[in-house]
């Protein structure tokens, strides 16, 4: 199998082992693959990894894995061996299962985003993965340091809550690769509404039918302190979206109204060329490192929930300043960020000619909403 198909293929392989995982000649690595019959990862561009792993001098072994809708944690047999290797890459849902949960005593993981080879391949895989390290950690420095922070958007999300320390708290346990959000933000002290994108869906944590949940017309999540109030939009909408709810909260026994966090894209490169109405389960799993996109997990207490509010062009103004305005992220608006920007030339690449496309015509929404 040949293992560099092009010169982008060269790059976002040596951004994921090396500038990510941190591989070197000798080590060893494991890749957890999920084959293309269950329709989310192409099958192919683990196998190119591994390929080009083993060339470098990287002792390299790709076990396939089945996808199952929920899990309670890692086998004795992938354990042991994630356990044995210098670091473990999942090319499979089972690693954005495991984000939350503790791993194998000795593992450390990094779940891979890019799906395909078109978007390992694109400006979102190849970016220098430091670059987006630095700015999650500057964003979220500056969250845990704000008084205020508010957030509006095109279709009428309007809400606000503190920074502060309750914003600084441990994030996920496997690396993303990219690294494409900041750490969530508790929904504890944060009040007001939230339009929905035309639908609910899944947080990547549990899979279940149906993953989504569509309206007909707009809808506002109302809440306060971290509470779900209810739902506002047209009768039959508002009931939609609360039975859905009920639903998914009396499968798992969650707290229906938990609102628990929220953050948004801080990558560029990230796009989704198909709509969201195609495959709610690749677009809940790819869209989301845009910019123009800021989630809530939602309906539990725990991260990351099991319903996701999904906003679209956020403003997110860090007191006062608006660091994305529009759905577009501007690092240079915070103390540190031109620096970063002028410290990888590939990340800044990105910021200048960001993707737009993210699955979601907006055109429908507004005219919807106004």
């Amino acid at each position: 199998m040949n293992a560099a198909p092009n010169p982008s293929f060269d790059l976002a392989v040596t951004n994921l082992l090396a500038n990510c995982a941190g591989l070197r000649r000798g080590d060893s690595l494991l890749i957890v693959a999920e084959s293309a019959e269950f329709g989310y990862y192409d099958g192919i561009t683990a196998q190119r990894v591994a390929a080009v792993a083993k060339a470098r001098g990287i002792h390299t072994r790709l076990v396939m894995v089945p996808f199952q809708e929920a899990i309670r944690g890692i086998n004795s047999h992938e354990a042991t061996l994630m356990a044995k290797a210098t670091c473990t890459i999942f090319f499979a849902r089972l690693g954005d299962q495991m984000r939350f949960r503790e791993l194998p005593r000795g593992a450390r993981a990094v779940v891979c985003y890019t799906l395909d080879m078109e978007a390992f391949c694109s400006t979102y895989g190849t970016a220098h993965y430091a670059a987006f390290v630095a700015l999650k950690h500057l964003i979220d420095d500056r969250i845990s340091a704000a008084q205020t922070l508010r957030v509006t958007c095109p279709l009428g999300t309007d809400f606000t809550g503190p920074g502060g320390p309750q914003a600084k708290r441990p994030d996920v346990t496997v690396k993303r690769f990219p690294m494409s959000v900041f750490a969530p933000v508790p929904a504890a002290g944060f009040s007001g509404r939230a339009a929905l994108a035309g639908f609910l869906m899944g947080t990547g944590s549990r899979y279940y039918t149906p993953y989504a949940c569509v309206f007909q017309g707009p809808v506002f999540a109302v809440f306060k302190g971290g509470r779900l109030q209810q739902f506002e939009g047209r009768p039959a909408d508002v009931a939609r979206a609360n039975a859905h709810l009920r639903d998914i909260a009396a499968r798992f026994d969650l707290d229906a109204g938990a609102v628990h966090s929220w953050h948004a894209g801080i990558h560029p490169g990230c796009a989704h060329t198909t709509s969201v109405h195609s495959d709610y389960l690749r677009w809940s799993g790819a869209a989301f490192g845009n910019p123009r996109i800021l989630h809530f997990h939602t309906c539990g207490v725990e991260a990351p929930g099991e319903i996701s509010w999904n906003i679209i062009d956020p403003t997110i103004w860090i007191d006062g300043v608006a660091v994305w305005e529009d759905g577009r992220l501007y690092p240079d608006r915070l103390p540190g960020g031109a620096e970063i920007l002028a410290r990888y030339p590939s990340a800044a690449a990105s910021f200048a000619a960001p993707a737009r496309d993210i699955g979601v015509d907006l055109g429908p929404l507004l005219a919807a909403y106004a």
